[in-house]
């Protein structure tokens, strides 16, 4: 690998983990004088579907519940969703949202519907809208609500636009207004459909684009000075039909009467083919490997399908939306079938740190994604169970990044090693660097070696870096996970060094997580 030619200020540090004899080292060069894209903020955003526990017992216990809360909304998943800065929320899916009728869930009476998304349950439709809103503003993010195409019309997405935006005295605000909430909410972003080609619709792609146009061009938001982005259904696969068909359709068609700002894509981490059968915790270190190889081919992906949208749209006027991603594992033993209850262990925190890495890679066209999902599903941030809550690995990695919302990206340098178990060989190091928006320089980290430490040396040119602070993450095994009872077991340790003698000491732990701000 080339080194720089200039000058460096050199940080030396030491995590609170032993250097062991002949640990493999590597050197990261940081260019703090160069820059590139933004890290949108909402790449970090997250997903709340109607699918299990995700909603009910997650988000909503009533407004009656022994649980504290406000409004029916629990206190204290809003006080941690708070402390991650989530950018947006998507809602109410998912397949559930080509199933969704508005009107069920607003107004003093609502309709109860058998979920046959998900478990063929009762969804009692008492969080709706007007919930969901009021959720979005305790937390502090975005509305991102996903409109039915699949079982609905326009007209019905039409009316559920102006009942959320309307700020002129029409029914629909009216009706709103009956409902308690005179003002016009900020929908940020609507999706046009979820999986169009599969449980939304099982359209193809000329199929599908016939209806984007149709939604596109009569779906609007009516409040002129809180505008929402649309973003249309993109592919679930690596299969670039569906996004040559969108991207042209943009390109011919966008204009004053119709246009788009974000096409989907979904990938999900399925090791060894459908159905998930990997299990969340109890695996071992190739199922470790396997599972985080998998997880590395989302760059491959985003590189794929974002060679086609260049074709169509070089200026990258239209995001890559990554609104569904994430590990998918067989569900936790004893549970719902159709509940998607999985555990979420320090491999999932690995995986999590790896797939905004690569967001963060391509930011000039990834500009927003969103982690399947938020509470009590796949890879949650959150567990609940009655009053009880659990923070996952997951939701410390997203806690560890909050500096690098709206950060503007900085290149690095390093050779990233290698990593073998078995037929599996992984890099031994991901890392990114970013100036967060206040001013200061940061650092992530990622040693996928799960049985040594790893020394990194780290140079800094163009930044007189003295001192670093941050946090680690790391387990007592690699399938170690938080539970009611120890929710402790993985949960990240402070991280404060000086420069001494120009020296460059990194030992980060094996198969962690490090976040440091060089000052």
């Amino acid at each position: 690998m080339k080194t720089f030619a200039l000058a460096a200020s050199l940080l030396a540090l030491t995590l609170a983990v032993p250097a062991l004899a002949g640990a493999p080292a590597i050197t990261v060069t940081l260019d703090a004088g160069q820059s590139g894209a933004k890290i949108d903020r909402h790449i970090f955003g997250q997903f709340a579907e109607h699918l299990g526990s995700g909603v009910y017992g997650g988000i909503w216990v009533g407004k009656d519940s022994p649980i504290p809360n406000t409004r029916g909304i629990r206190n204290d998943v809003v006080a941690a969703l708070k402390a991650i800065k989530v950018p947006d929320v998507r809602w109410p899916g998912g397949c559930y949202a080509d199933n969704y009728h508005w009107r069920d869930g607003v107004g003093p009476k609502r309709n109860a519907r058998v979920n046959t998304s998900w478990g063929g349950v009762i969804d009692s439709n008492d969080f709706g809208t007007d919930e969901y809103m009021d959720f979005i503003d305790q937390i502090g993010s975005e509305a991102y609500v996903s409109v039915n195409v699949g079982s609905g019309t326009v007209k019905e997405a039409a009316d559920w636009m102006e009942y959320m935006t309307a700020d002129q005295p029409t029914a629909l605000q009216q009706e709103r207004a009956a409902n308690g909430h005179p003002a016009p909410y900020k929908v940020g972003f609507m999706g046009i459909g979820n999986e169009s080609w599969d449980c939304g619709g099982l359209m193809t792609p000329d199929e599908y684009t016939g209806e984007m146009k149709r939604y596109g061009r009569f779906v609007n938001n009516f409040n002129n000075a809180a505008p929402t982005l649309k973003i249309a259904v993109g592919p679930g696969s690596d299969d670039t039909a569906w996004t040559d068909a969108v991207m042209k359709t943009w390109k011919e068609r966008h204009g004053w009467s119709f246009d788009i700002q974000g096409m989907s894509l979904h990938a999900y981490t399925v090791y060894d083919g459908w159905p998930p059968h990997q299990v969340a915790t109890g695996f071992n270190e190739q199922d470790y490997a396997n599972v985080l190889s998998e997880t590395l081919k989302m760059e491959p992906l985003i590189q794929k399908q974002t060679a086609v949208m260049d074709q169509y749209d070089p200026d990258k006027k239209v995001a890559l939306v990554v609104d569904e991603w994430g590990a998918w594992y067989a569900k936790t033993p004893g549970t719902h079938d159709g509940f998607l209850q999985q555990q979420n262990s320090q491999r999932d925190a690995l995986l999590a740190a790896l797939n905004l890495n690569i967001f963060a890679r391509h930011a000039d066209r990834v500009r927003m994604a969103n982690i399947a999902q938020m509470i009590n599903v796949l890879q949650a941030m959150i567990l609940t169970d009655g009053p009880k809550m659990v923070l996952t690995p997951t939701y410390h990695v997203f806690h560890m990044y909050v500096p690098f919302q709206d950060a503007t990206f900085i290149p690095l340098k390093y050779d990233a090693g290698t990593y073998t178990k078995g037929s599996v060989t992984l890099p031994r190091l991901d890392a990114i660097a970013a100036r967060s928006t206040d001013g200061k320089v940061w650092l992530s980290l990622t040693n996928l070696d799960p049985d040594q430490p790893l020394k990194v040396d780290t140079s800094v040119l163009g930044f007189p870096a003295k001192s670093a602070t941050g946090q680690t993450l790391s387990g007592p095994r690699i399938d170690s996970y938080n539970d009611f009872d120890h929710p402790d077991t993985v949960s990240p340790k402070p991280v404060t060094a000086k420069a001494k003698n120009g020296a460059i000491v990194l030992t980060l732990p094996p198969e962690s997580v490090t976040v440091v701000e060089l000052d």
